[in-house]
């Protein structure tokens, strides 16, 4: 739900200098557990609400969704933050597990990691479940969401 992460992550700066890298080099460890997940059966499902026109950061998670997490099988779908503005969202970045476990991601203003926590707490996995599903419903795939086209704003 951020603009951006982790100001300096290699691939992020090699990226911002016009290097071509492979991403899956840089996040082998991810790349392989998410494969051997999706190939198990478990779906992956990732939801990115983002600020238009895009940061830096996620144009550059967008320009590598395909050669890392769509190749990895994950389903990735994109929601402009103005499309968001009537959804009950938690404050922080969250992966939701088998609708028991929430994991949330915090991080610092400048995008830095600060930390994690993992809650089993029924009525936060409902309400986290419950965004997550409005959001998916919301975005658009992967395939489909053009991130220079302007996407107007509708009165409710």
């Amino acid at each position: 739900m951020r603009d951006g992460y982790s100001p300096q992550d290699p691939i992020f700066l090699d990226w911002l200098a016009g290097r071509d890298t492979d991403p899956i080099q840089h996040e082998r460890d991810w790349f392989e557990m998410a494969a051997e997940t999706v190939n198990r059966g478990v779906a992956i499902r990732r939801a990115r609400i983002v600020s238009e026109p895009l940061s830096d950061w996620i144009r550059h998670e967008y320009e590598i969704t395909p050669k890392l997490n769509l190749k990895a099988g994950e389903e990735v779908r994109w929601l402009p933050r103005r499309q968001a503005s009537g959804l009950a969202l938690p404050g922080n970045d969250f992966w939701l597990f088998d609708d028991r476990i929430v994991r949330f991601g915090y991080f610092a203003g400048n995008g830095d990691y600060v930390g994690e926590e993992v809650v089993d707490d029924p009525g936060v996995v409902s309400l986290c479940r419950d965004a997550f599903a409005a959001v998916w419903e919301r975005a658009v795939d992967h395939s489909d969401y053009r991130p220079d086209r302007h996407v107007p704003v509708t009165p409710s």
